[in-house]
């Protein structure tokens, strides 16, 4: 039997009760675990969930004091932000202030292993922001043993023509968020890694010229099968279902959703299940009573997580017009239930769709996006006939590239590669 690789993989956000990148970060840590000889460093806030969760701490993984400067800049950086769930790019910012503070404390705790060699591998799989350096890659290249990043997604750009959109998420950063790339920090962290998973091609597409040997593409999202057993019976005879799943905010476009299909639910071909909540379900249950159409809506509101799926899966459609998806995760759970994504060809959902397992409508304004959603659902509606093979593809590329136990093995050939050479993997 073949020598299992060792590899730390240092993933600061990880927790398998929290959502978004931290929970992105423990599945894939905990999914590496299957293929290589894995130790996972994290911040000590996630310590109770890794042992809930039945990992032994000294065996399976380490967690990190970084509290005292942590800490209190998560404060500052809520209060910049001036609300949950807003201004990503100021916690992001934060983040990367404070970040080094922790690899320095993973250099201190592991340094003499690295050095001796105890690793094959470093592995820093979050933070997910193309924007974070980490000063421990430039330390680990000098040991001698290949330092690994990623999957590293973000900086996707807002289309023209959302300017309000990206000022009402207090989004204010993203207009100087180039200037990262001055930082010299980050060039020697490039420069410094064996490989860099890019989680989208916009990410790939930003990293320099030098590196882009060394870049795989790899979406950072995946699903996991015990949370998504349930299957659509992609019933066309009665009205058509389609489901929305985000939270209500101006860029996942619930507005636009419901303009655009007005028309069929309003005469009976329709209906809408809007999964989710947020600062915008007010205006929109007055814009469906408004168009005449709050009979073939339902707002559920946030839903614990097995009733989502619960609701989900009696749908068709997953109509989802949000205009600045990173990866687009609630995508491949619609896939993982058989239920057809219907996007925009923008960033992670665009390029998780294919023609063959759902419906892409292209970016433009929000009218041309409205009107092409319309149009896209009136051919559906017309002819429905195709929804439950497209349903069964769908469901057969999650299985096959996109639960977390695959994404463990495509990042496994990657290890390989950084260790063995030869020719850069393709991975999906």
């Amino acid at each position: 039997m073949p020598k299992r690789i060792k590899v730390l993989v240092v993933a600061e956000a990880a927790n398998p009760e929290w959502v978004s990148v931290p929970l992105v970060g423990w599945s894939l840590a905990n999914a590496l675990r299957e293929v290589a000889d894995i130790h996972i460093v994290t911040q000590i806030r996630n310590r109770d969930a890794f042992q809930r969760a039945g990992l032994v701490e000294g065996v399976d993984f380490t967690a990190i004091d970084s509290e005292a400067i942590a800490a209190p800049m998560y404060k500052a950086a809520n209060v910049l932000r001036m609300g949950a769930g807003k201004g990503w790019t100021t916690l992001t910012a934060i983040d990367a202030l404070t970040y080094p503070y922790f690899e320095r404390l993973v250099w201190k705790k592991f340094g003499k292993d690295i050095r001796a060699g105890v690793y094959d591998i470093v592995h820093r799989v979050t933070p997910l922001s193309p924007t974070t350096a980490s000063p421990l890659a430039s330390k680990v290249a000098r040991a001698g043993v290949p330092f690994m990043l990623g999957p590293l997604n973000g900086g996707v750009p807002w289309p023209q023509g959302f300017d309000s959109e990206r000022r009402r998420e207090r989004e204010w950063l993203s207009y100087v968020r180039s200037a990262y790339k001055l930082n010299p920090q980050r060039r020697r962290t490039l420069r410094s890694s064996a490989a860099i998973i890019a989680g989208s091609r916009h990410t790939a597409s930003e990293l320099p010229e030098y590196v882009q040997d060394r870049v795989i593409w790899l979406p950072e999202n995946a699903i996991d099968q015990t949370r998504f057993n349930l299957l659509s019976k992609q019933d066309i005879s009665g009205p058509i279902k389609a489901c929305f799943i985000g939270r209500l905010v101006p860029y996942k476009g619930p507005d636009m959703l419901l303009e655009a299909a007005a028309e069929p639910m309003r005469d009976g071909r329709l209906t809408l299940d809007m999964i989710g909540d947020g600062p915008m379900r007010t205006a929109l249950e007055a814009q469906a009573k408004e168009l005449g159409i709050s009979e073939a809506v339902t707002f559920h509101g946030n839903l614990p997580h097995e009733d989502v799926q619960s609701v989900a899966a009696k749908a068709n459609l997953l109509t989802f017009p949000s205009i600045r998806e990173f990866g687009g995760g609630v995508v491949l759970e619609a896939m993982a239930l058989g239920v057809v994504p219907m996007v925009i060809d923008y960033a992670g959902p665009g390029e998780l769709v294919t023609d063959d397992v759902g419906f892409k409508v292209p970016i433009g304004s929000r009218a041309e996006i409205v009107a092409a959603f319309a149009t896209k659902l009136g051919e559906i509606l017309d002819d429905p006939s195709d929804l439950p093979a497209i349903a069964k593809a769908a469901h057969a590329r999650v299985q096959d590239a996109f639960t977390w136990q695959a994404k463990a093995r495509q990042v496994a050939r990657v290890y390989h590669w950084v260790l063995e050479g030869g020719d850069k993997p393709v991975l999906l």
